[in-house]
């Protein structure tokens, strides 16, 4: 049998996928070693210990996560403001957005680092750059259309509020979307690796976040 050949990586998505299951503390060495299905004493090969592993995980989300953007690179926003409302184009990124972490490794990384975040610093940040990421996107959307006067004109002040709130409501709803995703995977344990991807979209969890998104702009659509 020709000896399996395994890299840092593949290290660190068996620690994101056990953390998934058990937990980041609960998860030993022993259960990475067997979701991989290799004797524990090679991840010695890689990582010094338990420790190192976990603060290359941290590093391993973060690189990941900077790649991912709130509004994606095909749009193009002065564009959107001329045959798109505002309402449209929010529930558009709203929706590519979170079915972005519909994908692995990305809603193995979204669970780990907000569920890290209350334990460790450095999770707490990456978490924050991700709120960041969201809260600057917004402001830029509500900005562009407030200057072309296709909502009422807002001032910065004005801006920054609506932006801190509207990014804070929507992790929020995405905390809550995943959660209980999550449930769903881990109540479907016979589908295996890669089960959320087989089970069907929960379209009324996403109907809700649209709700709420079109009844906060509905506040901003007249002049």
């Amino acid at each position: 049998m020709a000896k399996k050949k395994i890299s840092r990586e593949k290290i660190i998505n068996a620690f994101l996928f056990s953390s998934f299951d058990k937990s980041a503390g609960a998860t030993s060495l022993q259960d990475i070693s067997n979701f991989l299905e290799i004797k524990k004493a090679s991840l010695y090969n890689h990582f010094s210990s338990k420790d190192e592993m976990y603060e290359a995980t941290l590093d391993y989300c973060k690189e990941y996560l900077s790649a991912v953007n709130f509004i994606p690179d095909e749009i193009n926003l002065i564009k959107s403001v001329e045959k798109d409302s505002l309402n449209t184009l929010l529930k558009k990124i709203i929706k590519r957005y979170l079915k972005l972490y519909e994908a692995e490794p990305l809603f193995q990384i979204y669970t780990f680092i907000h569920t890290e975040q209350y334990f460790n610093l450095k999770a707490a940040e990456i978490s924050a750059d991700e709120i960041a990421k969201i809260k600057d996107g917004i402001f830029n959307i509500f900005k562009i259309y407030s200057d072309y006067k296709i909502i009422k004109q807002l001032t910065e002040p004005q801006l920054e509020n609506i932006s801190q709130w509207f990014s804070s409501a929507l992790i929020n709803q995405f905390d809550i979307y995943i959660t209980n995703k999550k449930e769903i995977v881990r109540q479907n344990p016979e589908a295996g690796a890669g089960s959320l991807f087989a089970l069907p979209t929960d379209d009324s969890a996403l109907d809700s976040i649209i709700s709420i998104t079109e009844e906060y702009i509905s506040n901003f659509t007249s002049n």
